[in-house]
């Protein structure tokens, strides 16, 4: 009887249950077709997932497909329903906005950062304060001036001798790309470059890279949809890890610096931030603080980094896939500068197909093609309510490929930057850097490194693929930024051929 009983008991949970999922199930199904009519249409979601197993299986294809619904498009990450803007137009109507300038809080970063820095802090006092202070102090350090310039061409020198040192070989050149775009940024922030064998800065550069592979991997999504697994092991440990190990680096940095400051003489952003402390040590609102000091820092030095490094890999590829292209850059170059003279801001004008290829690695690399805000109030956009909160993607890959505004949408073709005459022109298609109160911090410094460190490697090497090098998908790998697959190429000096 007791048996019977305890069978019947569990038949009952077993039964309550498979109920009450199918309730949720159906409860789910209800709440997102709820926001049909409300939202723009986009593709089916699935409960409680939306759209992130279509777009983590292939994100690019994915993102293209996207205007197949309109200029805006509705998707969900997770629960959450997302607004994708497919047009130029749109995202100049939106973005130009306050109420579109927020950063919708992602648990990933908010566990790495506790909610402080700079670049995924939302739009309020803290935001304003630290990004105020940030744009104010790396002018004061030569951002846009001719100091940033000249720490970038001797940076280009050391570029180009440590490619060159495996000449004819095949050679990986991420990590020579990026110790030297991370060296600008360094001298800036922390008043020193660092040298390519440097074996600690080294392997803090390959956990940066691990990491934005892993933040936006399956690994940095599903945490971000159940951030109660922080307490468990799993991949997203090591994106844990790799932070703190940063971060500890920066804290180390900012010890040191403190020991060593003086205040009539501040020598780079570390400085000028303990300078800042004290202060605005009897200011209520103050958001200044070493902890802040420490992410803030973080901040700029991963964004002054990878970004640039990735671009100009992507630089690489479409080069030696497109030899012709290549060639007629390198002659523009020796024709204005010769082999000797490394290339200045001045000379763009001089070199406008060589400044049209620099801005065309932009928009094929495209790097960021979902470029994420957020509401800060209810607010309307083409005829749809927006509720706060509400989560808002650019689609780059649409709007960099859209074919009434480019030329040659699909193709690497730097006459995307050419008018009839030959001579620079942007299209307003271009906006790799986003718009409005939240364009990017670190505009001018990576427009300065992309023109001065292309127009420099293509002055004084030929790049072509290895006879090995297997074909590269052009998707690229959708990570924090969108990064090639790792891939060799052989650099051939020109200097024996003046």
């Amino acid at each position: 009887m007791l048996v019977g009983l305890v069978k019947l008991d569990l038949a009952s949970v077993g039964l309550t249950l498979f109920l009450g999922l199918i309730f949720l199930v159906l409860f789910e199904i209800f709440r997102i077709h709820s926001y049909k009519g409300r939202f723009p249409p986009g593709p089916t979601p699935l409960p409680f997932v939306g759209n992130l197993p279509h777009f983590l299986k292939s994100p690019m294809e994915f993102i293209r497909f996207m205007p197949q619904y309109g200029e805006m498009t509705t998707i969900f990450f997770g629960r959450k329903p997302v607004i994708m803007l497919n047009t130029i137009q749109l995202a100049k109507e939106a973005y130009v906005q306050d109420v579109f300038s927020g950063r919708p809080a992602i648990p990933l970063f908010d566990w790495i950062t506790n909610g402080l820095g700079i670049v995924m802090v939302t739009f309020n006092n803290s935001w304003r304060q630290q990004r105020r202070f940030a744009l104010h102090t790396l002018r004061n350090f030569g951002l846009g001036k001719k100091t940033v310039e000249d720490r970038v061409l001797e940076e280009s020198r050391y570029l180009i001798a440590e490619m060159l040192k495996e000449e004819g070989k095949s050679m990986n050149p991420q990590h020579a790309l990026q110790n030297a775009i991370s060296n600008i940024i360094c001298s800036i922030v922390f008043g020193d470059r660092f040298e390519y064998d440097n074996k600690r800065f080294e392997y803090l550069l390959k956990t940066l890279n691990e990491n934005i592979m892993l933040a936006g991997s399956a690994a940095g999504q599903i945490f971000n949809l159940v951030p109660f697994i922080k307490h468990f092991p799993g991949p997203h440990q090591k994106i844990k890890q790799n932070a703190d190990e940063l971060l500890g680096f920066i804290r180390d940095e900012a010890k040191e610096h403190r020991q060593t400051l003086d205040p009539d003489s501040p020598r780079d952003f570390i400085d000028a931030y303990l300078l800042e402390i004290e202060k605005q040590k009897s200011s209520k609102d103050s958001t200044f603080h070493e902890e802040n000091l420490v992410v803030s820092a973080s901040d700029l030095f991963l964004a002054g980094t990878d970004t640039t490094e990735t671009t100009i890999r992507w630089g690489l590829i479409n080069l030696i896939q497109n030899p012709d292209v290549q060639e007629r850059c390198h002659e523009e170059i020796v024709r204005v500068l010769g082999y000797d003279r490394l290339p200045s801001m001045d000379d763009r004008d001089k070199l406008p197909y060589t400044l049209a290829t620099v801005y065309e690695i932009q928009r094929c690399a495209n790097i960021a093609p979902n470029v994420m805000h957020q509401t800060i109030l209810p607010t309307k956009l083409h005829g749809y309510n927006i509720p706060q909160g509400t989560i808002i993607l650019t689609n780059l890959a649409a709007i960099f490929s859209n074919k009434e505004h480019w030329k040659h949408p699909d193709a690497f073709n730097p006459e995307n930057f050419l008018d009839e005459n030959g001579h620079f022109s942007k299209p307003e298609s271009f906006i790799p850097f986003s718009l409005g109160p939240r364009v990017c911090l670190g505009e001018t410094l990576a427009r300065t490194e992309l023109f001065l460190f292309i127009t420099a490697l293509l002055q004084r090497i030929r790049f072509s693929w290895p006879p090995d090098a297997k074909p590269i998908d052009m998707d690229g790998i959708m990570g924090l930024v969108r990064s090639p697959q790792t891939f060799n190429v052989v650099c051939h000096s020109r200097d024996n051929v003046k």
